[in-house]
This record gives C-alpha cells, structure tokens and sequence, in this order.
C-alpha cells in the first residue's frame, strides 16, 4: 500500500510512461479537505487520454490493489478525464481545456511538488 505521496509520484510516473506532457504534482494539504494531490497533465489525443487513464488504474490495481472511487470521469471528447483514488485526484486534459479552466491559477495557493514540461 502506498502512502500518500508515494501514491501521488507514483501516479506522475505512470503518467509520465504514458507520455503525458506539462506534468504538475500539486499539494493541496494546506488548502482543503477535498483530497491532498492533484496530478495534473495534458494529452496529446483522446486515444492518449484513455490510454493515461487505463494505465493510472491498471498499474495501481495490480501493483497495489488500488482502485478509484468510482469509474472515471469525463468522455473522449470532453477533453478533460479524471480518476479520484480519494488523497490524489488525476486531471488528464487537452491543452485547449487545460487552458481554459486554468486548474494551477484556481489552486495557486497549492505547492507544486513536480512540474515536468
């Protein structure tokens, strides 16, 4: 079983295999109760998208018997997918939505852990 924070880089790893670009670990402990990390990052494609998603969700449940709250959220051609493990919350975006609903400007109180462009 992960920790925390083990859970949230473990996730940027995932992520990052995958090829996911602009990567952020936000800290959100300091902030809310809602959950502890965001990982934020940006696909290229909604092919890449589900692929991050399915990957996220494979590894953990297998490496860790890991599973999401619920299914994940958001459509192929919503633009944004999100999977909640509860203390990290996942945003796999297209740069268009990423742009536009500004995740790092609404939480900038947060502590970025890791920005990998």
């Amino acid at each position: 079983m992960y920790k925390r924070q083990e859970l949230a880089r473990k996730i940027v790893d995932l992520v990052e295999d995958k090829q996911a670009l602009d990567i952020t670990l936000l800290d959100l402990r300091q902030i809310t109760v809602l959950t502890d990390y965001f990982v934020l990052c940006t696909s290229q494609s909604t092919r890449q998208t589900q692929a991050i998603i399915d990957s996220v969700a494979t590894e953990l449940k297998q490496q860790a018997g890991l599973l999401p709250l619920h299914p994940p959220e958001g459509s192929n051609d919503s633009g944004w997918a999100l999977i909640d493990y509860s203390d990290v919350v996942v945003h796999v975006f297209d740069a268009s939505t990423r742009s536009f609903y500004n995740l790092e400007d609404l939480w900038k109180d947060a502590a970025v852990v890791v920005k990998i462009q």
